[in-house]
């Protein structure tokens, strides 16, 4: 976190800045908070997202009480340097009222739900085999699951050219979901294809 404190206008917001909290991960939206100079230093040298509780009247670590803590990844001001956007691993529920976000109870949107399934699939690595698909999938190793690749590739291809929408798209999510096993299996992220595929584009 390279951020200047200094640089922010804390006095647009008398004393406070908005913060908007982003899963780092899925780029869900999860809250909406605020955040004093005190709050935002202590925010820098713990690594933890703290905010300044409007209610309370005082500082207030995330995660103090429910242990759901927000990792902070980034710091991000505006154009205008009076707002941020605090991108976070959040070590559970967001929200006070147990959802992953305070706005609404949805999981991620859109491309968000790959880094959900990816976390799904990490977890499931630590499962046992003989009850969990993913953790057999990883326990045979990278050849068996670029196997299933390739019969899955197969499969969407075949549907691709003759089949109704509803296999295409149920094949398809087949795949990309052994895709997302077989960088697991090889040690990568999905995030790794996206950098390439950012290359490419410049």
């Amino acid at each position: 976190m390279t951020l200047d404190p200094d640089s922010l206008d804390f006095e647009k917001g008398h004393g406070l800045i908005p913060v908007v909290v982003q899963d780092h991960a899925t780029l869900q939206v999860l809250t909406l908070a605020y955040m004093d100079r005190a709050a935002l230093d202590e925010t820098i040298q713990s690594g933890e997202a703290t905010f300044f509780s409007r209610s309370r009247g005082g500082r207030w670590r995330k995660g103090e009480t429910s242990g759901n803590r927000l990792k902070v990844v980034s710091i991000t001001p505006d154009c205008d340097a009076d707002a941020l956007v605090l991108t976070v691993r959040p070590l559970g529920p967001a929200c006070h009222l147990g959802t992953t976000s305070c706005f609404g109870d949805a999981d991620a949107p859109g491309l968000g739900t790959l880094a959900r399934l990816e976390t799904t699939i990490a977890a499931r690595a630590q499962a046992d085999p003989a009850e969990s698909w993913t953790a057999r999938l990883l326990a045979e190793g990278p050849k068996r699951v670029a196997q299933k690749v390739g019969e899955e590739g197969v499969e969407t291809a075949l549907a691709g050219a003759a089949g109704p929408d509803e296999e295409l798209t149920a094949e398809a999510a087949d795949l990309v979901y052994h895709l997302l096993v077989l960088l697991r299996a090889r040690g990568l992220a999905f995030e790794d294809v996206l950098a390439v595929l950012r290359a490419r584009a410049r």
